[in-house]
């Protein structure tokens, strides 16, 4: 049995499916490798001459700065990859990143070089940040494109559930450090270690990208060889209605991961005196239970469609922040009362709302624009809320000496989300290689003529 050009065996999917996952598990771990090391050890390491409070928010600053850099490289690498193919710039991309991951492993401190330490840190941190800033929109777009409708939720999931295995393996290699070493032992050459064991999944997901195969979707389309099939100018994404639903989508989620697995992870160490295993222990837990969350709504999306399940989400979003924050904060509880804490509205504000997103935001782009729109959307959406907002709750914190802005902030990000997903049309069964947005390609209603009354 032969297969046509344009078909994809289940070898091909299952093979995209575990790049999918295994390319997103490393971006993940490379940024939360660097966001927990931020929140946890880089204050002393490389602003040891700052006062506590500024020295974390100086350290969330070079967080943001990979932000700042993933809207070029979603500009850039999304333009290729609308032009070029998904296969090539998923392999560029996941090269990028794991290479400056394993630097940062061998970076001189400031006690060695002064100031150059920090503005090293940075600039390895911009040119991860440019790879990143189309890695997981690529994967999402691959992934979606390989997936037979009706499946789409629960094969993309794979993507989020990348994005859980990154986060769930670099909690647990902080967490292992920390209780094998002594602080001066992590300070001094323990925290090298999580970025210099990022090579191994670097190298394996690098030699899978080289083996798949491109989208189906896309080869349909570009071979089509119709005018309107080319990618639409870059300024024309801002008229999309599409675009800035999905960037808002993207908003809630992304400013709530944002908050919750780094500053929050911060201010509890740093500020509050918490043990650090307790952040770490909740993560880590989290992430375990999220292989039950994220493939759930994948399945229950693809029965009910994509905007009832983000609007459950970002409403329990909503509802228990203040009252999970309130618990978390709080010394008199048990440490495991705090670790439950942090599981639910980690659940519900985070991984939960990243199951949809993926998807979500994959079908409601036209095809020969759609890497490059998913990945700016979300680029943008992250820069805004996830790339400053650890930021400004760190000055608000210390501004108000009070939780209060965490949780104010966690509710302002879901109330964006929900509206945006309130609106957002349903997306579940579109046609992939349709060339309109969502938004755009709604039936309009159209007032029948009334007939003429004759006199």
């Amino acid at each position: 049995m032969t297969i046509e050009k344009h078909e994809r065996s289940t070898k091909d999917l299952v093979k995209a499916a575990v790049s999918g996952w295994l390319g997103t598990a490393l971006e993940i771990m490379d940024f939360q490798l660097y966001s927990l090391g931020a929140a946890l050890v880089f204050h002393e390491i490389f602003f040891p001459e700052s006062s506590t409070a500024m020295a974390l928010i100086l350290a969330m600053g070079t967080y943001g700065a990979g932000y700042v850099a993933r809207i070029a490289g979603a500009f850039i690498f999304g333009k290729m990859g609308d032009r070029i193919g998904r296969k090539k710039v998923l392999f560029i991309t996941i090269t990028m990143m794991g290479i400056c991951t394993t630097l940062i492993g061998v970076l001189p401190t400031y006690a060695q070089i002064g100031v150059f330490a920090p503005i090293l840190l940075v600039t390895l941190r911009i040119i991860q940040g440019l790879g990143a800033g189309a890695e997981i929109s690529g994967a999402g777009t691959m992934l979606a494109e390989y997936a037979p409708k009706g499946k789409r939720g629960i094969i993309s999931s794979f993507v989020a559930m990348g994005t859980n295995c990154g986060t769930l393996s670099t909690t647990a290699i902080w967490a292992f450090i920390f209780f094998i070493l002594s602080k001066e032992e992590l300070l001094a050459w323990g925290w090298r270690i999580p970025f210099l064991a990022s090579v191994v999944v670097m190298v394996f997901a690098i030699w899978l990208r080289m083996n798949l195969k491109e989208s189906s979707v896309f080869e349909k389309v570009n071979d089509s060889n119709q005018p309107t099939a080319k990618p639409a100018p870059a300024g024309s994404m801002f008229q999309s209605k599409s675009f800035w639903l999905a960037t808002g989508l993207r908003f809630g989620q992304a400013g709530n991961s944002g908050l919750i697995q780094t500053f929050l992870a911060g201010y509890l160490v740093q500020t509050l005196l918490f043990n650090k295993a307790i952040p770490t222990d909740a993560l880590m837990i989290s992430s375990i239970l999220g292989f039950m969350t994220i493939p759930f709504l994948g399945w229950l999306s693809d029965k009910i469609g994509r905007r009832i399940p983000y609007i459950i989400m970002n409403t329990s979003a909503i509802v228990l922040a203040w009252p999970m924050l309130s618990i978390i904060v709080d010394k008199s509880y048990a440490p495991s009362t705090i670790v439950i804490a942090l599981i639910v509205i980690h659940n519900c504000a985070v991984l939960g709302l990243f199951a949809l997103e993926n998807i979500t935001m994959a079908e409601m782009f036209g095809c020969k624009n759609r890497f490059t729109r998913m990945a700016i959307s979300k680029e943008i959406g992250g820069l805004i809320a996830s790339g400053f907002g650890p930021i400004l709750a760190g000055i608000f914190c210390t501004m108000t000496e009070s939780w209060y802005p965490i949780a104010i902030m966690i509710m302002a990000y879901s109330v964006i989300g929900l509206i945006s997903a309130l609106k957002m049309p349903e997306v579940k069964d579109r046609d992939l290689s349709a060339l309109e947005d969502a938004a755009e390609d709604q039936p309009r209603v159209v007032r029948a003529a009334q007939p003429s009354r004759s006199l």
